[in-house]
């Protein structure tokens, strides 16, 4: 099978555009004979010519063959590439759309497998029906192959789970952050406030800009770099979480989202790794929470830390119901164990020092260029210590529910992360040094997904020596009995570990 014609005009289109660019760039900075206007735009031209006919041979060698075990697809302009992916290790197919995808009607669809850290394969583009079509045959396919049940009598559109109404999709505009976002629109205030020259570098600019202003013109500048950042964020969160729907159709969970552009894609419940809860204090302070699915690969749309999201925004309670009805956790505030007060005065020492380190940095700032004449204000920062180690400490604790394991940790990004013990890897009991000499140890249950990967494990952090040995027991124990179905080693068979 072919991509779609139109496969050739708008990777060609880009393609030739990007090129474009960057030889313009390159010879409006040349002093040679491209110097001239007639040149340039010369060599704007063939740039662009070269990068659509390289597409249109991309397009003419790319194929594409769905097998009853595998899905194989053949490309490569210059070096040819072969591909069998096995249907039985795919984990999401995803098909989206951006604003001129649905004028098209054209689509990509991506597909990602269990283990990998990036996407497995990449159509792009096909028609939207071809799309959709094949992301249902992949899917029945694998969950065959997986050993999943065969949909039977599929419901039309599935069981709506969850639907993010208007309030709601106010408040995850407004509350959620897009990092990259905030950045960009930061950059354009920065620039449009005569932070930052239009054109050239000037490493001393933000300096000398801010010597000319006074203390109140100071904080409306910086009230107004922030308000546009938030605005940039608030705009492209608005776009991606428009008319967001989770359904459940037999054994996986279909997402629908997007304003401007269209998005859905597929979570097989059986290769669910973790869920997460995340809270900021805006959210938090409101009652309302983020729900994120965890699978072994990677899928498009997850944010970096691995996670498709399955709630965007919503009532704590309802986040946790959604959780239950996906993977059976039933958790109350009340049943977190919080590691021993003596972890507290750990993080008195350790802030305290993060503050005596940052009066360091301003004193050697003022002493380089003398902006920060009142340096020492720095370390009153020191009168916030224990406000911020008893933040810290509350926010910290584990569950060892009946078929879970539960951690939670963070105040500015609280996450609580469940991990059925059928999943876990590795168990992992970590002590530093620090931690040593206060008999604390932190307890890692590894999973399979991408954000263990990254450091994104459930921790039971600082919890004392004597509890950890038996977490780590009842961690194996879980997991033995669960995943394996045989009879639990005695409490006493695991040993502590170096």
């Amino acid at each position: 099978m072919k991509l779609h014609p139109y496969t050739a005009l708008i990777r060609g289109l880009s393609r030739g555009a990007s090129t474009g660019l960057v030889v313009a760039v390159v010879s409006s900075m040349s002093e040679g004979s491209f110097r001239a206007a007639g040149g340039t735009l010369a060599a704007v031209a063939v740039a662009v010519l070269l990068g659509i006919g390289y597409e249109f041979l991309y397009y003419r060698r790319y194929e594409y063959e769905l097998t009853a075990d595998t899905l194989d697809i053949a490309s490569g302009v210059v070096s040819r590439r072969v591909r069998e992916i096995p249907l039985r290790r795919i984990q999401n197919v995803d098909v989206s759309q951006n604003a001129i995808h649905r004028l098209l009607d054209v689509a990509t669809l991506r597909i990602e497998t269990a283990g990998g850290s990036t996407t497995e394969a990449t159509l792009r583009y096909v028609g939207r029906r071809q799309a959709e079509q094949l992301q249902d045959a992949l899917s029945e396919r694998s969950d065959h192959l997986a050993g999943v049940s065969d949909r039977e009598s599929e419901v039309e559109g599935g069981e709506l789970l969850f639907e993010l109404n208007r309030v709601e999709l106010a408040l995850t505009s407004a509350l959620s952050i897009d990092p990259g976002v905030s950045a960009i629109g930061s950059v354009v205030a920065l620039v449009a406030e005569g932070f930052l020259p239009r054109s050239g570098i000037d490493a001393t600019r933000p300096i000398e800009t801010m010597r000319g202003l006074g203390p109140i013109e100071i904080v409306l500048g910086i009230a107004g770099i922030l308000l546009v950042a938030w605005l940039f964020s608030v705009a492209v969160v608005f776009n991606r979480y428009a008319g967001f729907k989770l359904r459940r159709v037999e054994d996986e969970l279909r997402y629908e989202r997007g304003f401007l552009g269209s998005y859905t894609g597929t979570v097989p419940l059986e290769k669910v790794q973790t869920l997460s809860v995340t809270e900021n204090p805006l959210k938090r302070h409101i009652g309302y929470a983020t729900l994120s699915i965890e699978t072994a690969g990677y899928a498009p749309g997850q944010s970096r830390s691995g996670a498709q999201t399955a709630v965007p925004l919503a009532r704590l309670d309802r986040v946790f119901d959604l959780a239950t009805e996906i993977d059976g956790v039933s958790i109350d505030e009340g049943d977190f164990r919080r590691p021993p007060r003596r972890a507290r005065q750990r993080y008195l020492v350790r802030y305290t020092l993060v503050v005596g380190v940052l009066g360091a940095i301003a004193y050697a700032v003022n002493l380089a260029t003398g902006w920060l004449g009142r340096w020492y204000l720095v370390l009153l920062g020191v009168l916030f210590v224990p406000v911020g180690a008893h933040l810290a400490w509350i926010n910290r604790g584990y569950v060892e529910a009946e078929d879970h394991f539960v951690t939670r940790a963070g105040f500015w990004r609280r996450q609580t992360r469940i991990v059925p013990y059928r999943r876990i890897q590795t168990i992992v009991d970590r002590r530093t040094i620090f931690q040593r000499r206060r008999n604390l140890a932190s307890v890692t249950a590894d999973t399979a997904s991408t954000s263990s990967l990254r450091g994104g494990d459930a921790v039971a952090i600082d919890v004392g020596e004597g509890d950890a040995r038996r977490l780590r027991s009842t961690l194996l124990r879980k997991l033995l009995v669960q995943k394996a179905g045989v009879d639990p080693p005695p409490d006493d068979s695991i040993g502590p570990q170096p």
